[in-house]
């Protein structure tokens, strides 16, 4: 019997490493355990040396950078992927962002452009990546985002990004709809709070923390490395018959209310 998570013969892109503590990161060392080949993008010059640090010690294939916010850059990691292996067997998205003074404030005060902004990072960017993936993955393959609890029950100081990841975990069910039939499956990964570069953002995130660690039922707080047992699973054969799924892996934080 061959082992059930084998990625031998694989390549997977990571967009979403900031640090050693991200949950790309997690990711990225279980599927690289996995056997996968790996690359990364980095979102700017001062985020690189952060990035490649990561991409050195997992010995990725290579890395590129990526600001989805800036024309042309998503499009030219494809045509890297494209360039370097002539397909791609899964994906890995892993971004999200919201000006500070909306994502502070009140969803009912947020500003339509800092909404349309953390929409297009953190959800339209997926649906992007999904259409920039599709006609490389011509044998099939996975595409994987990360969401949060908040998106379906309200968490205090989440605020904005409640809607935002809500959007992104429709997209997800949608995209697996339609790419279903070409062996595309989509599936958003939902951790428990994470204390990672991204999650600092939110306002008195360490309270969030430990009311999550004293209320989940085994009073263990989620490590990256638990997100990334799931996502290596998500991508491999074994979890072929799999779509359109948003997984909660929070210690069973979301059966709390």
């Amino acid at each position: 019997m061959t082992q059930l998570v084998d990625l031998r013969g694989k390549r997977g892109l990571i967009v979403g490493i900031a640090n050693e503590s991200s949950i790309a990161t997690g990711c990225a060392e279980a599927f690289k355990l996995a056997g996968a080949s790996l690359a990364a993008s980095y979102v700017n010059d001062k985020a690189k040396p952060f990035t490649v640090a990561v991409t050195e010690r997992l010995k990725m294939d290579w890395v590129a950078p990526c600001d989805v916010r800036v024309a042309g850059e998503l499009e030219g990691l494809f045509d890297r992927v494209k360039a370097e292996w002539g397909g791609l067997d899964f994906l890995l998205h892993s971004i999200a962002f919201a000006p500070k003074g909306d994502l502070h404030g009140r969803v009912v005060d947020c500003s339509a452009e800092g909404f349309a902004l953390a929409m297009d990072v953190s959800c339209h960017s997926f649906i992007r990546m999904a259409k920039l993936a599709e006609p490389l993955m011509r044998d099939g393959g996975t595409l994987l985002t990360v969401t949060f609890y908040g998106s379906e029950r309200v968490v205090e100081h989440y605020n904005l990004m409640g809607p935002v990841k809500a959007a992104l975990e429709s997209a997800t069910r949608y995209l697996a709809a339609e790419l279903g039939p070409k062996q595309i499956r989509v599936h958003a990964v939902s951790p428990g709070p994470i204390r990672t570069r991204a999650a600092s953002g939110i306002d008195r995130f360490d309270e969030l923390l430990e009311r999550a660690a004293a209320r989940v039922p085994d009073r263990t707080l989620v490590e990256t490395s638990d997100v990334g047992a799931l996502a290596a699973f998500l991508v491999s054969d074994a979890a072929r018959r799999i779509t359109g799924t948003i997984i909660p892996v929070d210690s069973g934080q979301h059966l709390l209310g």
